[in-house]
């Protein structure tokens, strides 16, 4: 027997659904003028027309004074009046200022160029197999290099080293920094500044990553990084590490716990290693109530259960799949005996103090 159907619940769900569409078009929107410079031309450009605007863009008109009604209508930009926009200093913050802790643009770089590759995640669902994360291109590489790297800039060095009892003491002395999927190499960039007694060596299994991250390292100017194309488990069994270092990259390797046992056996008996992963709940059905879940979800989807089930027998832990529980288990089961959860203010992240 067929269930009645509620018009009230229909009405409601379709409301919902609306809205994700009306979200999609506007993030098509936000990446356009993140790509197209737009943003940036209408930062401290003032009170502005649409022929002005696109003749500092470089840009058609027509074209820009659309983007301009369709920004204003999603609050992105601000209206003045008689055909006029303006982009305010907090809208400036949020899409335009790249050193600004605030800055979220990049993160339509991200996801949107993974909208490319309908057909391999179709297979995916078939499969079970994802793609390694050379395969989800370069534009997503340097998408998620500009989604995660404005926060970290603000606080790793400021902030979160700090608040490891002992650690920058260490690092203004001189150690040994290994950074375990390095990604773009940003957090040891911002590192080996602060820090130039220190020697520090970034790692990963990505040769789009590690590209990236010798010519930010070029870049950058400082003598004391080097690069590695090597995953986690090729680390030297040496116990030489003062500080080893994974952001956001833990649940995204086909081998998680082979990654922690090689980090054990790498660092030394009284070295620190930071854990920064998603902030997922204990659970999946926890997620659902998760402010962020449908984000994070889509994340995993698009993105990070492709590179988790690249190989065969690969962890596929996804976005969410990294959880206090979880992680604590596993570092315990590699040798680990001390683990610590701090709060650096970030509601994506979960920050993870283990030590031997």
């Amino acid at each position: 027997m067929t269930a009645a159907i509620d018009p009230a619940k229909v009405a409601e769900i379709g409301e919902r659904t609306i809205g994700y569409l009306a979200g999609a078009s506007v993030a098509a929107l936000v990446y356009i003028g993140d790509q197209l410079g737009l943003y940036r031309a209408l930062h401290g450009a003032g009170r502005v027309t649409s022929t002005e605007l696109a003749a500092r863009a470089l840009l058609d008109e027509r074209w820009v004074r659309e983007w301009l009604h369709g920004q204003a209508s999603a609050g992105l930009v601000g209206y003045a009046g008689a055909g006029r926009f303006e982009l305010s200093a907090e809208q400036a913050a949020v899409l335009a200022d790249e050193d600004d802790p605030a800055f979220a643009a990049g993160g339509f770089a991200l996801v949107v160029p993974l909208l490319n590759r309908w057909e391999s995640l179709f297979e995916s669902f078939r499969s079970g197999r994802g793609v390694p994360y050379n395969q989800l291109g370069a534009d997503h590489a340097i998408g998620e290099s500009r989604f995660s790297a404005p926060w970290m800039r603000a606080n790793l060095v400021p902030v979160i080293l700090p608040g490891l009892p002992g650690v920058a003491a260490r690092l203004e002395a001189g150690a040994k920094v290994v950074d375990v999927g390095c990604g773009s190499g940003k957090a040891l960039l911002e590192m080996a500044k602060a820090y130039p007694k220190s020697e520090l060596h970034g790692y990963d299994a990505s040769e789009l990553a590690i590209q990236l991250a010798r010519r930010n390292l070029a870049d950058a100017g400082v003598t004391n990084v080097a690069f590695h194309h090597a995953a986690a488990e090729t680390l030297s069994a040496d116990a030489s590490s003062d500080f080893v270092l994974t952001w956001d990259c833990l649940h995204d390797m086909t081998a998680p716990a082979e990654a922690v046992r090689a980090i054990r056996a790498a660092i030394k008996q009284d070295g620190t290693w930071l854990i920064v992963d998603v902030n997922g709940m204990a659970t999946p059905e926890e997620n659902h109530d998760h402010p962020l879940g449908g984000l994070l979800y889509g994340f995993s989807v698009l993105d990070c259960l492709a590179c988790g089930t690249s190989e065969p027998g690969g962890a596929g832990l996804g976005t969410l799949g990294l959880p206090e529980a979880v992680a604590r288990q596993m570092t315990s089961d590699a040798g680990f005996t001390r683990f610590t959860v701090h709060d650096f203010g970030n509601p994506l992240n979960s920050f993870y103090e283990v030590r031997p």
